[in-house]
């Protein structure tokens, strides 16, 4: 009881400086004395009386910005040494209210939603703590180190994935350009100049730029994992094998070079897909796993694939994913892996082909013929491929049927070739009769 006297005589004589000191507009005096009444209260365990402090410190008339921010700041150090949980989120929650709309704190007001959103993510609060991380928008702040704003956002990214708000989670995504992950962090050091923010060091718990990077193409590869994007999720999967350190240990990139390698199959075929594959082939490293490298030569060359040779020969090396990096290829994967590589074949039978009959184009499938005008039909549908289908006759005809102006078109072609060819013709016939002449007056 005497120690409690004590520590409210001890309390009230700096309240007392610290008022002189406020007034008079001394910064460092003020700092001095607020940071010591805190001191005071936590040094005698006193959590009730030090919110209340901080509360009336806050709201004091004229209080001094640099008095606040060295006080929000004195009281974070407390946090991690409460002796609870309702203590620490308590103290979190005076804080926060205290740096509630003042720019001049508002790093630490966001430092401060971030632990109070992990300790109710502890408590399996899923969807409060995203919405506690939501209330900030740390991409306006000028002073935050940038690696702390990645950080934070990606933060966001992964609350609002596992509550599987994944409209949420591209528009936060979208803050943050992927270009940023390729600046080189050496160059940006420079001298701040005058009038300009002085930005913060980031704290040490943050990660470097580079695993910042992975971080980010994960969160992203969950995201377009929802709607299986497979091309998507190999262009992320090709954006972590660039990273430095990961094409240095074969360990790390033999797992993600092979998700490359199925995404790339699952993809449906189109420029951009068939870009990522011709790539990928030429890259040095396939060589160490000569299976994939068959694999990705079997969907480039123009020749019908057989699926269940394929499938036999794959099926061991498709279910051992479920083990490596990035776990499963998804539910669906197995079924989509088959219509690729009947949308392959037809491709195939289209180039080689220009009139077919449904009965034969289902045998070159190995498919029923219902089948077979399914998968042909969607993909004349989704415009992957130009065909018609006479039903009665059953024929498909792969030709594209010309227009007038096409026709026309061509045939004036081919009369100007032939013209050329003509003209060229007479000037050899002129040039040997020249020569015949010229050797007969000889």
């Amino acid at each position: 009881m005497e120690g409690k006297g004590n520590l409210e005589a001890q309390i009230d004589q700096l309240l007392n400086t610290e008022k002189q000191m406020r007034l008079a507009g001394d910064v460092a005096g003020t700092k001095k004395a607020v940071t010591e009444i805190l001191e005071l209260c936590f040094q005698a365990k006193d959590w009730k009386n030090l919110n209340e402090q901080i509360v009336n410190l806050s709201k004091k008339r004229g209080q001094l910005k640099q008095a606040v921010t060295a006080m929000v700041q004195q009281a974070m150090q407390y946090i991690d040494q409460t002796p609870d949980l309702d203590t620490r989120i308590e103290l979190i929650k005076t804080l926060n209210n205290v740096s509630a709309g003042k720019i001049y704190v508002e790093i630490e007001r966001a430092r401060l939603i971030k632990k109070l959103a992990k300790i109710k993510e502890e408590q399996g609060l899923i969807a409060e703590a995203a919405d506690l991380m939501q209330e900030v928008a740390v991409e306006t702040f000028g002073a935050m180190a940038k690696t702390e704003k990645i950080a934070f956002i990606l933060e966001q990214v992964r609350l609002c994935l596992d509550r599987q708000d994944y409209v949420r989670a591209q528009i936060l995504s979208r803050k943050i350009s992927t270009r940023v992950f390729d600046a080189d962090p050496s160059k940006e050091k420079k001298k701040p100049k005058e009038g300009d923010n002085i930005v913060e060091e980031a704290p040490a718990d943050i990660p470097s730029l580079l695993e910042l990077k992975r971080i980010y193409y994960e969160l992203m590869i969950r995201y377009y994992s929802h709607n299986n994007e497979y091309l998507e999720i190999c262009r992320c999967y090709k954006a972590i094998y660039e990273i430095p350190y990961i094409r240095e240990d074969p360990a790390q990139w033999i797992p993600v070079l092979r998700k490359i390698c199925w995404y790339l199959v699952l993809a449906p075929h189109d420029p951009m897909q068939s870009s990522l594959l011709n790539s990928t082939l030429e890259d040095k490293n396939l060589s160490e796993i000569p299976n994939f490298r068959l694999l990705l030569k079997q969907l480039v060359t123009m020749e019908v694939i057989q699926w269940t040779s394929l499938w036999n020969t794959y099926k061991d090396e498709f279910d051992n994913e479920n083990n490596m990096l990035g776990g499963s290829l998804g539910t669906k994967a197995a079924e989509d892996l088959r219509q690729r590589i009947i949308e392959h074949n037809i491709l195939v039978v289209s180039k080689y082909y220009s009139r077919i009959t449904l009965k034969r184009l289902a045998e070159l499938l190995c498919l029923s013929v219902q089948e077979a005008e399914k998968h042909l039909s969607d993909m004349v549908v989704s415009k992957a491929l130009i065909a018609k289908i006479d039903r009665p006759k059953g024929v498909v005809c792969f030709q594209i049927a010309k227009d007038s102006n096409d026709i026309l078109n061509s045939w004036a072609m081919n009369l100007e070739k032939l013209l050329d060819l003509v003209e060229k013709s007479c000037h050899q016939i002129h040039k040997e009769t020249m020569v015949h002449k010229a050797a007969l007056k000889v």
